[in-house]
């Protein structure tokens, strides 16, 4: 008894006609469907109204929506508002980190200021809050005031952490 081998040409034969029945199939879906068959649309639909099962997986994935994830330190945000409460709030972005104020006198001065400040970074972190102060006018601030008014921001802000006891 003999045992015939396959002409080598057979195998890619196989493989070629595998790999164009594939992609003929894959090319004639027409829309795009969910898998439950329905439309994409319908299935999108379908999963937005039925409350999300968690599993263990979930603990391996990241799927916090970046639309609601704040990713500013909150302590350096409200020490920013306390800070400078006596100016006007033109804009506030707690998403982007940016509060832009109107001019306003500080309690005890007599020069009108403006600030644009910028809280970038979950971390309680001097680099993480930027200050940009302007007097009336558009005239230049001294370094050392904003430095201060920088200074005032963080130490308040290290005073909300111990009064929240996240030492």
């Amino acid at each position: 008894m003999t045992v015939r081998a396959a002409p080598p040409f057979r195998h890619p034969l196989r493989l070629a006609a595998v790999l164009s029945l594939t992609v003929a199939l894959a090319a004639c879906g027409g829309g795009q469907r969910g898998p439950l068959g329905l439309p994409a649309s319908d299935h999108q639909a379908r999963e937005a109204a039925q409350p999300r099962q968690s599993t263990i997986w979930d603990l391996f994935s990241n799927r916090e929506d970046p639309n609601r994830a704040v990713a500013v330190n909150r302590y350096l945000w409200n020490a920013s508002l306390d800070v400078l409460d006596f100016l006007p709030i033109q804009t506030i972005d707690p998403f982007t980190g940016v509060i832009v104020t109107g001019y306003g006198t500080p309690p005890g001065g007599g020069r009108a200021y403006r600030a644009t400040v910028k809280v970038s970074d979950p971390a309680l972190d001097a680099r993480s809050l930027k200050l940009s102060l302007q007097g009336a006018g558009g005239a230049a601030v001294a370094p050392d005031t904003v430095r201060a008014v920088e200074d005032a921001i963080l130490t308040r802000a290290r005073q909300l952490r111990v009064r929240d006891g996240r030492l």
